[in-house]
């Protein structure tokens, strides 16, 4: 992706209030010789960073009439406003090693054992990975065939193909899940109460009704 930047000179807090009230944002390009202090068109960033390749590639970026391969390595927005505040670049060539978080591209789920026979759910619990790679070599994204999951499968950072040049960073002995295939939950069926059991018979005969209590005697005759 290309984008233009502008030289920046005048800096500090008041000058950067300035840029951002004449829409534009402040940034630096940093590596490989000095840093440089630069500018941008705030909307042209600002949609820019919607796109998922602005962030995971190297750039092109025209400045001074002069083409950089660039990274972005960070940004910043304003708290509740849709506003860029500042935004960071390195500059990279063939010798560059770097690191850099990746995102994941899944595909063939709909098609695996996992899903189409066994309807299980399948849970993507990360959505991107970190890479050490030449800067050349940085993917935009690492693609991840999910057609041979299977019920209670989990796939770890380990079991990614990763192309050649390219290794996950992984922290220690730590090894990621990144899918995992849950069977569905069975929801148990509430058994219906038992019937309430006949009342036991009343003394005197199977069934037979209680006797009625005697009646009292008359009124005596005076």
């Amino acid at each position: 992706m290309k984008f233009v930047a502008f030289e920046r000179k005048l800096q500090g807090t008041g000058a950067s209030r300035r840029l951002r009230s004449a829409g534009k944002v402040p940034g630096i390009v940093y590596g490989a010789g000095e840093p440089k202090t630069i500018e941008l068109d705030h909307n042209a960033l600002y949609f820019a960073l919607k796109k998922e390749a602005f962030h995971s590639s190297i750039l092109e970026m025209e400045l001074a009439g002069a083409t950089q391969k660039v990274l972005l390595r960070d940004f910043q927005m304003h708290a509740w406003k849709q506003q860029v505040l500042h935004v960071d670049f390195q500059r990279v060539d063939e010798t560059t090693r770097l690191h850099k978080k990746v995102p994941l591209h899944f595909s063939g789920e709909e098609n695996s054992v996992a899903v189409k026979t066994d309807k299980c759910l399948v849970n993507h619990i990360a959505t991107e990975v970190e890479v050490e790679c030449l800067a050349t070599q940085l993917p935009e994204f690492i693609a991840v065939d999910l057609s041979g999951l299977v019920k209670g499968q989990s796939l770890h950072a380990s079991d990614l193909k990763m192309p050649e040049g390219i290794k996950v960073v992984r922290h220690g002995t730590l090894d990621p899940v990144i899918v995992s295939a849950t069977p569905p939950k069975v929801e148990e069926e509430v058994a219906p109460e038992a019937a309430a059991a006949p009342a036991a018979p009343a003394k005197g005969g199977k069934g037979a009704p209680a006797k009625a209590a005697p009646a009292k005697d008359a009124a005596k005759k005076k």
